[in-house]
């Protein structure tokens, strides 16, 4: 009870402090246009892609629509229309940056390299980058990945966890990148690579559509960790701050619970990591 109530000062405190200041940036385009450009992955599954109705959805983007609620109030503009624009991995950060989108809501990694190009609100996801094989090909672990070929989505921080730590353990192994999740699965199922490396749930959403899920497995080595948050633009503070107040919001009160249970909940309950990133997530004034 007194954590929640402390959460629920504190965001509005924080709520307080957006409003306090006058509207600039894209905020206040936001505001004079009555509409918020999200840009979502369509092949993200489970955090943001397109269902078989077409519909986009997913627990960032679910969160995201929480976020857009509390920027209604915060700038005191209600009913915003979200404007859904599609993205790939190549290019979202590229959209972002452009004005294209005002945020980018699917499965990234915070990383410093990608933080020269845009910026990124608090943590909302902790993952790890993992292997799926299929389970008839021996490979147990990523020792054994020795001679193989592992396909990679290109530039993601995926391919540079495989090769870092083909360096790090001296295995020579043949890194195959791909333009995008669909391709680098199918480079699987066929027979082209040996395995493919992503994030963990992100391998989980793609053997659920597998011709023969069961043929599939995912190893139990966890490669690197990929903090995710959602893209925003470089230098647009008041943005980031109704962004971070709304996601305070959600990780102060029974609200990210509930998400995490509607799209994870056959995992259990949340990592100890990800239950103290909601918790420091849930910003003092």
């Amino acid at each position: 009870m007194l954590r929640t109530a402390f959460a629920a000062l504190a965001a509005l405190l924080l709520a307080s402090a957006v409003q306090a200041q006058p509207l600039d940036g894209r905020l206040k385009r936001i505001a004079e246009t009555k509409t918020i450009a999200i840009a979502h992955r369509t092949d993200a599954m489970p955090f943001s892609f397109t269902d078989d109705s077409k519909q986009v959805t997913g627990f960032t983007v679910d969160l995201c629509k929480r976020v857009v609620a509390s920027i209604e109030r915060q700038i005191n503009v209600p009913g915003l229309q979200i404007k859904w624009v599609p993205v790939t991995s190549q290019n979202r950060f590229a959209v972002v940056a452009s004005g294209q989108a005002d945020l980018e809501c699917g499965a990234s990694t915070v990383t410093l390299s990608r933080l020269r190009q845009v910026d990124f609100s608090s943590f909302i996801f902790v993952e790890t980058t993992s292997l799926l094989v299929k389970s008839a090909s021996g490979l147990q672990s990523f020792a054994d990945v020795a001679g193989k070929k592992i396909a990679v989505v290109a530039g993601t921080t995926n391919e540079r966890a495989v090769q870092a730590q083909l360096k790090r353990r001296q295995i020579s192994a043949t890194v195959v990148p791909m333009a995008s999740r669909e391709q680098a699965f199918e480079a699987l199922e066929s027979g082209a690579a040996d395995a493919f490396a992503s994030d963990r749930l992100l391998l989980l959403g793609s053997f659920v559509k597998a011709k023969d899920p069961k043929a599939m497995a995912i190893l139990g080595d966890e490669l690197s960790m990929e903090p995710y948050g959602i893209a925003l633009p470089r230098g647009d503070a008041s943005l980031r701050l109704a962004v971070n107040t709304g996601l305070s919001q959600v990780f102060g009160s029974g609200e990210i619970g509930e998400l995490f249970k509607t799209w994870f909940g056959q995992l259990g309950r949340p990592s100890v990591v990800l239950e103290v990133n909601y918790l420091l997530g849930t910003i003092p004034d």
